[in-house]
């Protein structure tokens, strides 16, 4: 919405919120984040204004004085909120709000679709006539980034995983509500190798929740490699990134579609969703997830057969029935607000901001019960959270990152080298140091290793023989280079030998093996180490 003024002098932005909403406290914190200038309600109610924007028709805005724009809220008119004005209306064309005491409450309706025009004129032939098919501003910006997504991507250390994001609407029939422990599941049971697990909470979830509940309510899932969005943009980045998400009847589904994402229906059925709506036809239309009683034994399988089922352009189809002028929302805004306050627009066409990119993830799993298939040269690997009640063949654990209780269960201990620091005083462990003293520090450890580079070059020492290096090729896919957590090599490299011990003898012949890993094939090459490598640092 901003957008649609920049550069312009003669206008001054203030921010004031309508009392009663159960979610005011975060809106204003919202609101201080961009370092806006708010007045208090009552203030606003006694001084004229040139244009007022509102992003919703609640509340006692026919107490503010000048024209009113009321914008695009959410992906169309999906569904009704129970308890709230006629109770069986569209939330955002209920009577009780768009036309309070029989007059229309806004003088102007911008509207993301035809469709909606004609909605609105089954509640109210004139308020109709005072409305503008605009586009949605919010999908705008979604359309300007997604030529980010390989950055988004790199953001958040998806690499070649599938990125699946859960989204939960608010309310008692929000994915949250129905199903809370499936965040968990997804972090738990996928394959950390192969998929990557999001979540992106409404913000009215989060104020109603708090933020520090909800990452609690969250832990376990967080602590298995859960990403949990940012509620103001970091959302719609992680949504561009995304490769497929599980919903709920919330609006991010439809601007999922919109991005021709594939769209997994996790939404149980109630009295919110309006049948024939967008929204209702998206989710009946695509694949769906299993109930919670069947889930353990079809949610890989419902996530392969929807990614490979997907066909570019199938879900969009849905988003064209919610969102019109795309490419130009902003532009038409602007020709809509300016004619209200009588001005000529700036002549530098008003764009969309591309998001910014997501945080990196604020807890990586460093722990993780891993297991092996080996056939022939072949060892494949499947990495979960280490707290999974599914059998395992080892635990592996990241020594100085992992907690202590799993360092001392882990058969493989492996530790990354950190880049020099900042301080000019350091000390530094060779890896031939370090390998020993763990193996001697830590009984139940039968594998110690480095990971001297990023994808390529890593030492082992077993308690049966001497170092070995490990390198480690990456997988070529077409004009891809895909690169394997280096971690999950030495797993394979660790059970490999615990079947195949290498002789330690220094002219020991190297051995070649492949590690399949999240689908795709590594070639390994295991030689003794030689004595300069042995000296590498961590």
């Amino acid at each position: 919405m901003l957008p649609v003024f920049a550069g312009d002098d003669r206008i001054r932005r203030l921010f004031t919120l309508v009392p009663g909403s159960d979610f005011d406290v975060d809106a204003l914190a919202a609101i201080e984040r961009v370092h806006a200038r708010s007045i208090p309600w009552d203030e606003a109610c006694r001084r004229p204004f040139d244009l007022i924007l509102a992003a919703s028709p609640k509340g006692d805005l026919g107490l503010l004085h000048g024209d009113r724009v009321l914008l695009p809220h959410g992906a169309g008119f999906n569904k009704t909120i129970r308890g709230e004005g006629s109770g069986d209306s569209a939330s955002g064309l209920d009577p009780a709000y768009v036309l309070p005491g029989g007059r229309p409450v806004s003088t102007l309706y911008a509207l993301a679709h035809p469709s909606q025009v004609a909605r609105l004129a089954a509640v109210s032939p004139s308020a109709a006539r005072q409305s503008a098919v605009v586009g949605d501003p919010t999908l705008e910006r979604l359309l300007a980034s997604v030529s980010h997504r390989d950055r988004f991507r790199t953001a958040l250390g998806t690499g070649d995983r599938k990125l699946i994001v859960l989204t939960s609407t608010w309310g008692p029939e929000s994915l949250l509500a129905r199903r809370p422990g499936l965040p968990a599941e997804l972090a738990v049971r996928l394959p950390q190798d192969r998929y990557q697990p999001a979540l992106i909470v409404h913000p009215n979830e989060r104020s109603r929740t708090g933020a520090l509940d909800l990452v609690e309510r969250l832990a376990p899932a967080l602590d298995a490699g859960l990403i949990l969005a940012g509620p103001y943009e970091e959302w719609a980045s992680v949504l561009v990134a995304a490769d497929a998400v599980i919903t709920d009847h919330g609006s991010t589904a439809l601007y999922a579609a919109a991005l021709d994402r594939t769209v997994i229906a996790a939404y149980d059925g109630g009295d919110e969703l309006i049948p024939g709506s967008p929204m209702a036809e998206l989710l009946g239309q695509g694949p769906r997830l299993a109930p919670a009683d069947h889930l353990d034994t079809t949610l890989e399988a419902t996530l392969d057969a929807a990614l490979d089922a997907h066909r570019p352009g199938a879900t969009r189809a849905f988003a064209d029935a919610a969102f019109a002028e795309r490419g130009r929302a902003l532009e038409r805004l602007r020709e809509e607000v300016y004619a209200l306050l009588g001005l000529d627009p700036p002549a530098e066409p008003a764009t969309a901001r591309p998001l910014p990119p997501p945080a990196p993830p604020a807890r990586v799993p460093a722990a993780f019960a891993v297991r092996v298939h080996i056939s022939g040269t072949e060892v494949r690997v499947e990495r979960y959270p280490a707290h999974t009640d599914a059998p395992a063949h080892h635990l592996a654990a990241e020594h100085g990152t992992a907690g202590e209780r799993h360092a001392q269960s882990a058969g493989l201990l492996y530790r990354r080298a950190q880049p020099p620091g900042a301080s000019p005083h350091r000390a530094v462990r060779t890896v031939a140091g370090w390998t020993a003293e763990i193996l001697d520090s830590y009984p139940g450890c039968r594998t110690a290793s480095a990971v001297l580079s990023v994808g390529s070059l890593c030492v082992v020492r077993t308690r049966a023989g001497a170092l070995l290096t490990v390198r480690i090729s990456p997988c070529r896919d077409a004009d891809r280079i895909v690169y394997a957590d280096p971690a999950a090599v030495l797993s394979a490299v660790h059970a490999w030998l615990a079947v195949h011990p290498v002789p330690p003898a220094a002219d020991a012949t190297a051995v070649e093996i492949e590690c399949r890993i999240g689908g795709r094939l590594f070639p390994v090459r295991l030689s003794p180490t030689t004595p300069d490598e042995a000296e590498l640092t961590l």
